[in-house]
């Protein structure tokens, strides 16, 4: 799927929608391991950035949007917009993410 064909617009700049499939999501759930909490607690003593919670979200986040695409894709959609991020903490440390949007299917307009 282009990349470009996901939007958190309800629709696409020069494109026709011409069909919607239905809502699409992909979900992950992930936790820091106990390493990294204690990594975690020693960056936060100094401020600043937290780099290791940083690439845990950014990972959790792509993880949750290439399933979303892989939703979307496997029902025959190639765009998807109003495109959206979600996060719950399900218990202490452990959290799920979701991706979730329309799946259409859209045209190139003249």
């Amino acid at each position: 799927m282009d990349h470009s064909l996901i939007t958190t617009s309800t629709s696409l700049e020069g494109y026709k929608i011409t069909k919607h499939l239905g809502v699409v999501r992909g979900i992950t759930v992930r936790s820091r391991s106990a390493l990294g909490n204690i990594a975690g607690g020693f960056q936060s003593l100094f401020g600043g950035r937290l780099s290791i919670y940083v690439e845990l979200c950014e990972n959790t986040r792509e993880e949750a949007y290439q399933l979303l695409i892989q939703h979307a894709q496997a029902i025959g959609a190639n765009a998807i917009i109003n495109m959206r991020y979600d996060a719950n903490e399900i218990m202490q440390g452990i959290t799920e993410v979701l991706a979730y949007g329309t799946a259409v299917i859209v045209e190139k307009t003249v």
